[in-house]
């Protein structure tokens, strides 16, 4: 009688662990290239437009740019390209310099 609730144990523990086990799911990877805010149809490097400090932060979102001059039109009405950019990255800071949106 021992042996056969020993067993019974034994195979319930063997059954929780091979549940808790069971297939692997993977978090999606994070991107690593991402649409400029402003000129919508230009792929920016992450990466790269990060060391080149190519981005702004508005409303705690990040906001990418494939060139020089994207990151002062943005500036200048990041409303406008909020609401048109494809993609963004949360970010949790807030741009300086832009203007309030009405």
């Amino acid at each position: 009688m021992k042996k056969i609730i020993a067993l019974s144990l034994l195979s319930v523990a063997v059954l929780g662990v091979a549940s808790a086990t069971g297939p692997k799911v993977t978090a999606p990877k994070a991107p690593t290239t991402i649409k400029c805010a402003v000129m919508g149809t230009e792929t920016v490097n992450i990466a790269q437009a990060t060391k080149n400090k190519m981005y702004a932060d508005f409303k705690g979102k990040r906001y990418f740019f494939c060139c020089n001059g994207c990151p002062a039109k943005f500036k200048a009405d990041p409303a406008k390209y909020e609401k048109s950019a494809s993609m963004v990255i949360p970010s949790g800071k807030k741009m300086k310099g832009a203007k309030k949106a009405a």
